[in-house]
């Protein structure tokens, strides 16, 4: 990933998404590389999908496709014309008051980002024009046409990006993510809405490759996660990106019941720059070096990174699960996902690749026994233990007057910078602590000047090795200050 240059973000940006993810941009690394148009055979695009075949997800196809469920993406929208994409999008709405009613165009500071995670989640692929020298179109129609007859894979056709489920149907669901929204709703508004409006149309799976700085999230989402539990919906979220200052998992991903995807490398191993790391990790995904569709034009791709990549790679696992075994509920879903994942890092459950790394095949073939409740915890139980035992409303409550949200960082899709080359950001309890000590120090010295000066006055000899009316001075290494979020 050379030729990459940083971007830093304010903390005070709304949502970070690099996507990202991440939140709501968890995406630490996104490269954009345009594509010419290709030839009527399967394409570079096509051949870089090392992920298909290296996690199971061709094996996983002899069971399922995805047939048959729908799921949202709950993004910047997508570009519903994007060949790769034709007869996917099959539903969907603005949230935001800014965009096209059915969520049919990007939005804010990336446009294009819910393409990329479209097109990784559910694309289809597309038969080539071939272009032999005729101007007819008549001509490019029947080559299309030969060229679809000969095609015997998933999807549409041999080029393109072919996602993990591309027979699932999806609902396009667009938000302002980052900076200032025209349409004036806030994003803790747009998010809550957004989930209900997924759940109510039908949803058996939301992907949210977005997320926060911050581990806590407004109450006002509450509800809305509670009413995708109640209502058997399946959420997956973005880890979020080290590359871009989150070291830590943030909101949504933090959500009891919500499945948490961490981002791996080329390798196979957790990616520094494209993930970060907390205890509510569920699986680790590829989130390097993957590949996905940008609006705008038939023969449009980019090379991205991020664990708002891997997110709709895990999404796409559980729409294979829910087309092939439908009587399976939400918390079977998950556990299938979880239970089948190659344990990797230290042994069992870790903070960096969770249960372990996801294996599609053995997600939809292995002999795994049910489960009663998500192994990952349930929204109804944290709220009625952390929001003060106060029963979960039937509706959303309304923001208290003043009630100060998490600073959640703009949705962006940086040229990443070797975070190494920096100081990690600090956490406030940390810089809260590095503060109480200097004070410390300060006052220690000052009671020491007093001391001298009153034994100068009783002709006593001060029994330190400083100078009268002196103290000696402590040589501190002062913490480097704190890096912005990006």
């Amino acid at each position: 990933m050379s030729g990459k240059t940083g971007r830093r973000r304010t903390p005070g940006a709304a949502f970070k998404r690099a996507a990202g993810a991440g939140t709501f941009s968890l995406t630490a690394v996104i490269l954009f590389q345009l594509a010419l148009p290709q030839a009527a055979h399967a394409d570079e695009w096509r051949d870089k999908q090392y992920w298909l075949a290296d996690y199971g997800i061709t094996e996983a196809w002899k069971t399922s496709q995805g047939e048959g469920v729908k799921v949202a993406v709950i993004d910047t929208g997508i570009d519903t014309s994007h060949p790769d994409l034709a007869g996917a999008v099959t539903g969907g709405a603005d949230v935001s008051g800014a965009g096209d009613p059915a969520g049919a165009r990007g939005l804010g500071v990336n446009p294009e980002h819910g393409t990329l995670v479209a097109t990784l989640l559910a694309g289809r692929g597309h038969t080539a024009e071939a272009d032999k020298g005729g101007d007819k179109e008549e001509d490019k129609e029947k080559d299309k046409d030969k060229e679809a007859e000969e095609y015997s894979g998933p999807g549409n056709g041999p080029d393109g990006i072919m996602g993990v489920a591309p027979k699932a149907e999806v609902l396009s669901v667009s938000a302002w993510i980052g900076g200032s929204n025209p349409g004036g709703i806030p994003i803790d508004d747009q998010l809550p809405n957004a989930v209900r409006w997924a759940v109510d149309s039908g949803a058996k799976v939301i992907n949210m490759s977005l997320g926060s700085s911050s581990t806590s999230w407004p109450e006002s989402w509450d509800e809305a996660f509670l009413y995708a539990e109640q209502n058997d919906v399946v959420i997956v979220a973005a880890a979020g990106n080290r590359g871009i200052g989150m070291t830590q998992v943030g909101a949504p991903a933090t959500i009891p019941g919500v499945l948490t995807v961490a981002g791996l490398d080329r390798q196979g191993r957790a990616s520094w720059d494209s993930s970060s790391e907390g205890i509510s990790i569920g699986v680790a995904a590829p989130a390097e070096n993957l590949v996905g569709g940008l609006p705008g034009g038939p023969s449009r791709y980019a090379e991205w990174s991020g664990t708002s990549a891997a997110a709709p790679l895990v999404s796409g696992v559980a729409a294979l699960i829910r087309s092939a075994y439908p009587e399976l509920t939400a918390a079977q879903v998950i556990n299938r996902i979880i239970t089948t994942a190659k344990d990797s890092g230290a042994p069992g459950r870790d903070t960096l690749y969770g249960y372990g790394i996801v294996d599609a095949a053995a997600a939809l073939n292995a002999d795994v026994p049910a489960v009663a409740g998500n192994p990952l915890g349930t929204i109804e139980e944290w709220i009625r233990i952390h929001r003060r035992g106060e029963a979960p409303a039937a509706e959303a409550p309304a923001p208290a007057p003043g009630q100060s949200l998490p600073d959640i960082p703009e949705p962006k899709v940086p040229e990443a910078a070797d975070p190494r080359a920096g100081n990690d950001p600090l956490p406030a309890g940390l810089v809260l602590g590095f503060g109480g000590l200097i004070l410390l120090v300060g006052a220690g010295g000052a009671v020491a000047v007093l001391r001298v000066k009153r034994s100068g006055r009783a002709g006593t000899p001060d029994a330190g090795p400083a100078a009268e009316n002196e103290a000696r001075e402590d040589d501190l290494d002062h913490p480097a200050t704190p890096a912005s979020q990006r």
